[in-house]
């Protein structure tokens, strides 16, 4: 497992604005105090969950050492399952790498 990175599925238009900001705010910073992200291995079944039929998705590649706001490990109860998140904006220069969906 590369446990150097997290990543966080997003749209290509959130991602823009991100970049016109400087700093990146999903919908649930707002909503639940946090940015969902994910492993690896979590990606997949993040996106069967929460992403089926969406086009124009992009998931961005964040390297955890350059994260400026506090990244907590938690339990995801729902699944029963730990993901990371990201307890405020996301800073642009943490994201190594975005791909498209």
């Amino acid at each position: 497992m590369d446990s150097d990175f997290i990543y966080h599925v997003t749209t290509r238009e959130q991602w823009a604005a991100a970049q016109e900001l400087g700093h990146y705010d999903s919908d649930t910073l707002a909503t639940e105090g946090f940015i969902h992200c994910s492993t690896e291995p979590q990606v997949a079944g993040v996106l069967e969950r929460y992403y089926q039929g969406k086009r124009g998705l992009v998931k961005l590649k964040i390297d955890r050492s350059k994260v400026e706001r506090p990244l907590v490990f938690e339990l995801a109860g729902s699944i029963n399952e730990v993901f990371p998140h990201i307890h405020g904006a996301l800073n642009l220069d943490a994201v190594v790498e975005v791909s498209e969906i």
